[in-house]
């Protein structure tokens, strides 16, 4: 498997802000957006057994596997090691590519993050949208928002190099959640504290 990094920190994002977890990042990706943050260039080939050791040099329990698109490498075998393992398993993924059933069935948490490729994967527990001046999420996102609870619906400013482009999206993310409050706001706190 293609592996950009694996590293300790603690969920900046969603639903689970705040928890420590151990985040395996894949590389490469059927994306590319712009305002990415994975060097889709850099990885290393890492068997399962490499992963699954590698996680366990830290405490947390809760594994949260993302990157790039981890749904073009990911497997069962994997998501099974590392339950045996006592880990809960997490992803964070576009949701473009319909996984089997191995690997639905062996995530303890989805959370789609939507591109413009239509979401193909057939369970969404949390839906982060990356918001920008301009955007209507509602008519973008309306085909699977109602599988998701109403908690668990977020919009998360785009973040840029350009600190004013920035600043725009957040007031235009903040504005849509008021006018739209089905929503709820994401912010990117890992980097709000300067962590990985």
């Amino acid at each position: 498997m293609r592996i950009n990094e694996i590293f300790y920190s603690l969920q900046g994002e969603g639903a689970f802000a705040g928890v420590p977890a151990v985040f395996v990042r894949f590389s490469g990706c059927n994306c590319s957006c712009d305002f990415c943050d994975t060097d889709h260039f850099s990885f290393r080939e890492m068997s399962e057994q490499e992963i699954c050791d590698q996680v366990c040099r830290y405490p947390s329990e809760v594994v949260i596997i993302t990157g790039g698109e981890p749904t073009m490498q990911l497997t069962g075998s994997l998501l099974q090691k590392l339950h045996q393992l006592g880990k809960r398993t997490h992803i964070e993924t576009n949701g473009s590519i319909d996984v089997d059933d191995e690997v639905l069935n062996g995530l303890d948490w989805i959370t789609v993050s939507p591109k413009s490729r239509k979401v193909l994967i057939r369970r969404i527990d949390e839906v982060k949208f990356v918001f920008q001046k301009g955007d209507d999420p509602e008519e973008e996102l309306a085909q699977y928002c109602n599988r998701v609870g109403r908690w668990n619906m977020f919009l998360q400013p785009c973040s840029t190099s350009w600190a004013e482009t920035t600043r725009e999206n957040i007031e235009a993310t903040v504005e849509y959640i008021k006018s739209h409050p089905q929503w709820r706001l994401s912010l990117q706190t890992h980097k709000l504290i300067d962590i990985p």
